[in-house]
Parts: structure tokens; sequence; C-alpha cells
């Protein structure tokens, strides 16, 4: 199904300097030999050796081997910078006397068999690149190259950090707690999300929570199993459980204020082995999902409060299992207007940056930014022309390659604005 209700803009390849442009088919070569070798959470070696054997043929410095096998590139730009503009001049931050920025690219695949007919599907059964981390490590490694060529253009330091196992169990906080953050400090963070619920041509950037915190639970209904036809000798776990999934809706419908938005979904439901036998037990999982971190710990009190009153009134116990997953994702202002304003530049029309653009999707990204100031934004990604407008994790996902040197451009002009 085809998710993008917009016409892709048309692109004005000026806005994209030549260089840029040259990479255009290395980019392409780049992000479709990842898409046949995906790899699972820290299970990227082929991705980190590709990765670290580009970096060594340009002469950049990198550590390997970052919470299992995430990496951090470091160039040095050489331009002198007589003064700091204003918009870093606000941040809420010291500004050292030698600026650093780092750029974020995740590169784990998802466990989905691809179904795209295409000569740079999957080898891995099983294994697909269905979310855009391949063309993110593509982006990534052409951002590096170009800095590495360009070092007299910027005054600063950049991190390029290509991080394990976005799509769980999370590979941010495990590289955070390495130090990726540091030595040099990192003032700022950005990244950037190729985004098919956004047309080509389009980036999706706002202030403040750009997607939700992520958070799940398990719990299993213990009952008292029996015959079908007599239910007063039991303690029927399936309808204490669907009273459960009921009454979970109640806690977005009438405990959240309607000014704030939030999901409770209850996504596995599993009790019962024959028509004529009432499950002694029925398990049960679902997520969480919210913007506003005044709300972190807040939802599972209220589960645990729903399921334990409900299985008290039918003489029915529980186990709940429930855990915190990621924090919402939340630019700061000053950094999301640094890719606003650079994002305006690349587009070719106002009407191609998109600021009301969030999703209750999660990212770990948001502890990168719990960590320091920095924006993560979105890049259309979709053209239902080309038939490339399939959601994100599907086993038909694929993007249009054009936007890979949009991505390109966009980091560059921010390492270069940000050091101006």
């Amino acid at each position: 199904m085809l998710i993008s209700s917009q016409s892709p803009l048309s692109i004005d390849i000026s806005r994209i300097r030549p260089a840029i442009q040259a990479l255009q088919p290395q980019l392409i070569e780049w992000r479709r030999r990842l898409h046949q070798r995906p790899e699972l959470g820290f299970r990227e070696q082929l991705t980190a050796d590709f990765v670290s054997q580009k970096l060594r043929e340009w002469d950049i410095e990198h550590e390997t081997g970052i919470a299992k096998t995430g990496i951090v590139a470091i160039i040095e730009g050489r331009k002198q910078n007589p003064e700091t503009p204003e918009i870093i001049q606000n941040l809420k931050f010291k500004i050292p006397n030698r600026r650093v920025l780092a750029i974020r690219a995740d590169m784990d695949a998802l466990p989905i068999q691809e179904e795209n007919d295409v000569p740079y599907r999957s080898q891995h059964d099983g294994v697909m690149h269905a979310c855009g981390h391949d063309g993110h490590v593509a982006i990534a490694l052409a951002t590096a190259y170009y800095l590495s060529q360009h070092r007299d253009d910027f005054a600063g330091t950049v991190k390029v950090i290509f991080q394990p196992a976005e799509e769980g169990p999370g590979g941010a906080k495990p590289m955070i707690e390495a130090g990726v953050l540091k030595n040099p400090d990192v003032d700022a963070i950005i990244g950037l999300h190729l985004w098919n619920n956004l047309p080509l041509g389009t980036v999706g950037v706002r202030t403040g929570a750009l997607m939700a915190a992520v958070e799940a639970f398990r719990c299993t209904i213990l009952g008292k199993g029996g015959h079908g036809a007599m239910p007063h000798q039991t303690v029927d776990s399936v309808v204490v459980s669907a009273q459960i999934v009921n009454a979970l809706q109640t806690i977005v419908a009438r405990n959240v204020d309607p000014i704030e938005s939030a999901v409770v979904t209850v996504g596995e439901l599993h009790a019962g082995t024959a028509l004529n036998v009432i499950a002694d037990t029925a398990r049960m999982s679902g997520t969480v999902r919210y913007f506003n971190p005044d709300m972190a710990g807040y939802f599972g009190k209220r589960i645990e409060q729903i399921i334990a009153g409900i299985c008290h009134s039918h003489e029915a116990t529980y186990e709940l299992n429930y855990w915190h997953l990621y924090p919402p994702t939340i630019n700061d202002a000053r950094i999301a207007e640094l890719v606003r304003s650079v994002a305006l530049d690349v587009v070719e029309t106002p009407v191609g940056v998109v600021p009301e653009c969030q999703t209750m999707g999660g990212e770990d990204m948001s502890f990168f930014l719990q960590a320091v100031p920095g924006c993560y934004f979105f890049l259309g990604s979709a053209n239902p022309a080309k038939n490339l407008a399939y959601p994100h994790h599907h086993p038909r996902f694929d993007f249009d390659e054009t936007a890979l040197g949009m991505g390109v451009e966009i980091f560059v002009r921010c390492v270069e604005k940000f050091f101006s």
C-alpha cells in the first residue's frame, strides 16, 4: 500500500554543489551494497568493516568496536573562525575554543524477508534494510568523505557516529556510556531519517518532540482452567484478559489530558488450546508511546492498577513485566532552527520544509539528544511515481535514491553554518 498522499516536489539539482552531485553514483553503489548485506543489531560486522575500509582509504581518523560494532570518525577543519554567529552564541552550553558537531547514522537492519524484486535485494534470508538505515550509512560516509576533502571550508571538529542496534535493543546508550560524546566533547549533534511518510524533495524538521517515548509490557493472567460448558468451576483467563484490553484504552481516553498525545496498544494476546476448554492462562504484550517526558513513569503504574483491579474482581492473579526502551526524541530549538534554515536553502520551495511532522514511532537518537543539544529531522524519500512509497518496516520498503545527495548537502551545509 502506498502511503504518501503528497506528490513529490521537483528537485533543483543546482542547489546541490557539483562535488556532492559527483558523489551520487558512489552513494547509490554504497547504499545498494549495504542493502544486499543487512545485519541485525550489534551484529553489523560486515557493515562496520565496509565503513572502516572506506575511512581508511580516505585517511580519516576513526575508532572501531565501540558498543561492539559502532564506529566514530573524527574530521578536523582547518578554517579560521573570526566570529561566532548568533545561532551558536545563544546555545545554552559553553562554547569551547574548538567547537565539536556530531553527525549520527544508524547501521542495523530488521528481521524481515525482503519481497522487492531488485538486483540489490537482500542476500541474507530473513533480514532486510526495511527502514532506510543503509541510506543513512551511505549519506554519513559521503559526508565524511566530502568534509575530509574540504577541511578548509569549516572551522571546527566533526564526529561522525555510526551506531549499531537502533531497532533494538538500542545502541545509542551504550555508545554514550563508552564515551563517544567525549574527547573531544560534543557541543551539538544532528541526524536524519529517510522518511517515506514525506515525498521526495521535502524535509521534516520541528522544535521539541519529534518522535515518541517507547515503553513496553508483557503480562500473564493466571486463572483456573476447566470445561467450556462449566464456566462456574473456572476462572476464565480469556474473559479477564478481554476486560483488561478494553480497560487499558481508558488510560488515554480518560486519564491523559486531551491536549497531550499518547498511545496504549495491546499487540499480542494468546490463550487457549481448544474451543471447548477454558484457558487457565492468557498472555498479552503491548507498547506505550507519548511525547511529554513528564509522563515517564505514569503509564506503568496506571497499567498495573487496572490489571490488578480486574484480576482481583475475578479472583485471578497476574505477572507483569514493564520496561522503558527509549525516551522521547526532543529537538533543541536553536539547532532545529539551524537545520530548518539550511533545509530552506536546499529544497526547492518553502513548502518543502514540513514543521508538523511528529510520529509516534520511537528512536534511540533520543539518548543523544538528552546528552547534548541537537536536532533529528526527516528527509522525504517517497516517490509514488516510481512505486517507492511503501511504509517503513514493510517487506517491499524502498526509497528514491535521489534523496541521498540531498542528505549529504544538508549535512555539509549544517557543518559549515554551525562553524561559520
